[in-house]
């Protein structure tokens, strides 16, 4: 209990000097950005709520078991009261490519989260007890984005994204909550999207359907990524050439035009060797081709085995059936590769392939 002025200063004092710490030591580990912020209701939980309920997720259902526990940050784990929230740039500078550039390298969540757990060791070292805290990268019934904005890490842009005004958007998002009293930093209450909506009209399969909504059913990085399923027949040519994810909203934004970084030398996002130099084409020749055994040695430790080999072959089918070729020789590869993939143990491939045949108006054999 506190009985005096002189014990309300102390305490304000400790909170400060607890999250500068924590600040220094986020810096120190990795992270491009931090602030802190305190736990209660998510602002954005109703929209959440709706979104689910019109049925934009798609067939991620995953995201409606957690949907109680994302109303108020609280609740993920219970006695937590504050959150360090953190971006780590993956770097926006690359050319862009058949592969959304967040996937290229190591998967973020292992990445992110080893960090966290070392920053929430030294916290714990810094607050002289232990505290209870859980790391989350996108795996919890938490909104992060939310926490972000809470914290002074940027506002929502109209393409969703959070948006920092002297990173733009190229960054993943963590948090570590924690049962420890921390000053806070200001909420980020500007919008300065302006009159801009670059990302809206870019957009291939027009999966931004206002400032600020996403349908994530037309969303190329749901289509390439979440669905199991085949993709509707009238996205496939919005899909292009993006075989895992697309970036394409982020690369027209202004925020990013002008702040974007190349990743660092010795990122852990860096392409790895599977994808690094691949067009869309060879990348989508190499994928139908891969067995089972070489597919898990190539994308060990990386994002892009969430779509599986069947996803990835479905893609790859896919955006051989929108690349245009000029050279007869490719033409003849293509084809003997889609026509072996007619054989191929999953439907889900096959049905791909055979568009994709049609698609391109080639002929059913190598001739």
């Amino acid at each position: 209990m506190i009985d005096s002025a002189h014990d309300v200063v102390a305490v304000a004092r400790d909170a400060t000097e607890l999250a500068r710490l924590a600040k220094a030591h986020a810096y120190a580990i990795g992270f491009d950005l931090v602030g802190i912020a305190a736990l209660g209701p998510a602002a954005t939980a109703p929209e959440f709520e709706a979104w689910l309920r019109e049925g934009r997720a798609g067939s991620m259902q995953y995201l409606e078991r957690g949907a109680e526990k994302r109303k108020d940050t609280r609740l993920p784990l219970p006695g937590t009261t504050h959150a360090i929230v953190v971006a780590l740039d993956y770097g926006g500078r690359e050319p862009s490519g058949p592969v959304a550039r967040y996937a290229r390298g190591d998967d973020y969540h292992d990445v992110m989260d080893a960090m966290l757990r070392e920053l929430h060791r030294r916290v714990a070292r810094d607050a002289g007890r232990e505290v209870l805290g859980k790391p989350y990268v996108d795996t919890g019934p938490l909104l992060e984005r939310d926490l972000a904005r809470r914290a002074g890490l940027g506002w929502f842009g109209k393409n969703t994204n959070l948006i920092h005004p002297d990173r733009g958007s190229f960054f993943f998002l963590g948090a570590l909550v924690l049962d420890l009293e921390l000053a806070t930093d200001e909420p980020f209450e500007a919008d300065r999207c302006g009159t801009c909506t670059r990302c809206i009209e870019a957009c291939p399969t027009q999966a931004i359907t206002a400032p600020r909504e996403l349908d994530a059913r037309r969303c190329i990085s749901y289509l390439t990524i979440e669905l199991r399923e085949a993709i509707p027949v009238e996205l496939r040519e919005g899909v292009g050439d993006r075989i895992y994810g697309c970036d394409v909203c982020q690369d027209v934004c202004p925020w990013n035009v002008r702040f974007a970084r190349y990743a660092a030398y010795e990122s852990p996002f860096q392409p790895r060797a599977a994808i690094a130099g691949r067009d869309a084409r060879t990348l989508a020749r190499e994928l139908l081709a891969m067995t089972q055994e070489e597919f898990s040695v190539a994308f060990k430790g990386s994002p892009m085995k969430r779509a599986k080999r069947r996803g990835l072959k479905r893609n790859a089918a896919v955006v051989l059936g929108n690349v245009r070729t000029a050279s007869h020789t490719e033409k003849v590869e293509d084809v003997q590769l889609l026509t072996r993939a007619l054989d191929d143990p999953e439907p889900l491939v096959r049905e791909h392939a055979s568009w994709a045949l049609r698609r391109a108006g080639l002929p059913l054999s190598g001739a």
